[in-house]
């Protein structure tokens, strides 16, 4: 008796993205769309001091060569105001154009009117609607804000927090959950407070006169399952663009893991059309791992293709060796390194896949399922290594300069399958 195998398994796939408007961020060749049929689009905040323009400038021309598309930074006083315009002129000099959004708390409707050239040069501007204005002043000062945004052509991220809720509104939900029957548990309200405030902050934009295709929403807190809850009811009940992120991820692995997880449930479920990884560097840190976190997330679930992918072994006791992971390591290094002059020189190169094992008994295997791939000797193996290019095998290296004969075959292959002429 035979059997048909049925497979079937819908999870193995993304699901549709959410329906978005799409909204166009910055003017020129550095535009992007965020949302619609658009791409998912990584970005990125600074740290420096805006005042310091040489810091700044260094700071975003820096996250720009990493792949961050669009680059955030602090207006928080007049000096930085008046930092804006000066930054982006030396930004374009350098030839960036990656779009910059002006990040605005507390007066940011006073900084936008008294610089008028910082509200011409940002190509997006921020508004938590927590901390826009308080009591009768909050209307009054978000409206100014949008005014400006009306007025400049720019776009709008209106960004709830869950660190700097809009107090009467959390206030009056919470007074109104107590009286009924079965009250809510408070996290529950308060993720109710950031999606109204949120949509209810557009609804008003909208009806000052801000267009639809400028508004991005974002709605962000720190815990993995009230991120995963406050979005899925923010794309529920808006079709408007989504930024999406985990506020306060922490530093190292723990930031990681925790954006990942969060941020993988809702983009596999077709959530987000914006994203950053919002880690805590090390002192003295780059900033730019940041950015490269969000495009692995992005690239190993399959949505986006931003570098070639580096396939190693993760080790055992065959392989005591360390020299697959040298080997791994300095590709991977290698290919992050030259990616900006790859683009430009290799047009699909980002596809290539590229394996490196360590040992007989998945090396082969691997190798032959990447674009290139070597099959280095593990413990008590004959010292040889078998090179397989697009699935068959090429070559057997010997000896002590193995890796090195490995790199150049890599970057042969690139020229080979990638260069113009090829």
């Amino acid at each position: 008796m035979t059997t048909s195998l049925k497979i079937d398994n819908p999870a193995a796939s993304p699901a549709s993205r959410h329906n978005t408007i799409g909204v166009r961020i910055g003017e020129g060749p550095g535009s992007v769309i965020v949302g619609g049929d658009a791409p998912i689009v990584v970005q990125s905040m600074t740290n420096t001091d805006t005042a310091d323009v040489e810091g700044t400038v260094a700071q975003i021309a820096a996250l720009a060569r990493s792949g961050s598309e669009i680059v955030r930074i602090t207006v928080d006083r007049d000096e930085a105001a008046v930092a804006v315009p000066r930054i982006k002129e030396k930004l374009l000099r350098m030839g960036v154009t990656t779009p910059i959004v002006g990040d605005f708390h507390y007066i940011g409707h006073k900084l936008l009117a008294d610089h008028p050239e910082c509200a011409r040069a940002l190509d997006k501007y921020r508004i938590n609607p927590g901390n826009v204005g308080f009591k009768d002043k909050k209307d009054r000062q978000f409206s100014a804000i949008v005014e400006q945004a009306i007025k400049h052509g720019k776009a709008v991220r209106i960004g709830a927090n869950w660190g700097s809720l809009d107090q009467d509104l959390l206030t009056g939900m919470m007074d109104e959950n107590a009286r009924l029957p079965r009250p809510l548990d408070a996290r529950a309200v308060t993720r109710e407070a950031l999606v109204r405030s949120a949509i209810w902050s557009a609804e008003r934009a909208e009806e000052i006169g801000l267009p639809r295709d400028r508004i991005i929403l974002s709605a962000k807190v720190s815990a993995v399952q009230d991120l995963i809850a406050v979005y899925r009811t923010l794309a529920e009940r808006s079709n408007h663009a989504l930024h999406l992120g985990l506020t306060e991820a922490g530093m190292g692995s723990k930031g990681i893991v925790a954006s990942s997880a969060a941020m993988g449930i809702l983009l596999q479920e077709g959530i987000g059309d914006t994203i950053r990884v919002s880690l805590t560097p090390e002192p003295g840190g780059d900033r730019t791992i940041e950015v490269t976190v969000a495009q692995e997330l992005l690239q190993t679930m399959g949505f986006r293709t931003f570098v070639p992918l580096v396939a190693a072994c993760p080790g055992c006791g065959r392989t005591t060796s360390t020299v697959f992971q040298e080997l791994a390591r300095d590709i991977q290094n290698h290919i992050r390194d030259e990616m900006p002059g790859w683009k430009v020189r290799y047009p699909g190169v980002e596809n290539l896949n590229v394996a490196v094992m360590g040992c007989i008994v998945n090396g082969p295997g691997e190798s032959k399922h990447a674009d290139i791939g070597i099959s280095l000797p593990g413990t008590g193996e004959v010292p040889v290594a078998p090179v397989f290019i697009d699935g068959k095998k090429a070559m057997t290296l010997r000896g002590p300069s193995i890796a090195g004969d490995f790199k150049v075959i890599v970057s042969d292959y690139i020229e080979k399958r990638f260069g113009r002429a090829g």
